[in-house]
């Protein structure tokens, strides 16, 4: 099974970040707004329980915290993904980090950047416009991160949740 760990987002910022994806985004109707915490992999069913009892623990042992929202940015020159980028949190360095401390494959980004994307597969000229556009607008929001998500595939492409952790157990 393909599957993914991420942090969804409250429904009213998902409504709110929705309005953009859906302009910007082609994959807005796979996904809903979320950090990821782990990218796609494959896992079979026996390693997949090992990582739920994983989990579990992980979660237990976190306290809910909050992420802040003030400005977007690129992966510009790698990519033409414009993302909100979170505010440095050290709670959601911390539960990334203990990711990596189990039995997840640990192939990961070489640097973690914590962010919510809101267009992608931009062409040049596109991105451009697209970018200007957003970095020159302001953005406060504030969301209380309570719980984690183990994702998987579907058939056809759309992401679902698998399981929920709740912080503090």
């Amino acid at each position: 099974m393909k599957c993914g760990i991420v942090i969804y987002l409250s429904k009213a910022l998902q409504d709110e970040i929705n309005s953009l994806r859906k302009r910007y985004d082609p994959e807005y109707a796979l996904i809903k707004p979320h950090i990821t915490l782990k990218t796609r992999f494959d896992i079979d069913d026996n390693l997949l329980l090992h990582l739920i009892d994983e989990l579990n623990e992980i979660t237990k042992d976190t306290k809910p915290f909050d992420i802040n929202i003030k400005k977007v940015s690129t992966f510009q020159p790698v990519s033409n993904k414009i993302y909100f980028k979170i505010e440095p949190n050290e709670s959601l360095e911390t539960l990334h980090a203990k990711l990596y401390e189990g039995i997840l494959p640990k192939e990961k980004f070489s640097t973690f950047v914590p962010h919510i994307t809101i267009a992608q597969d931009l062409n040049t000229d596109e991105f451009a416009d697209i970018y200007t556009m957003l970095s020159m607008k302001d953005y406060n929001y504030t969301d209380k991160i309570d719980s984690l998500q183990i994702t998987y595939e579907l058939d056809d492409g759309t992401w679902d949740i698998y399981k929920n952790f709740n912080f503090g157990g």
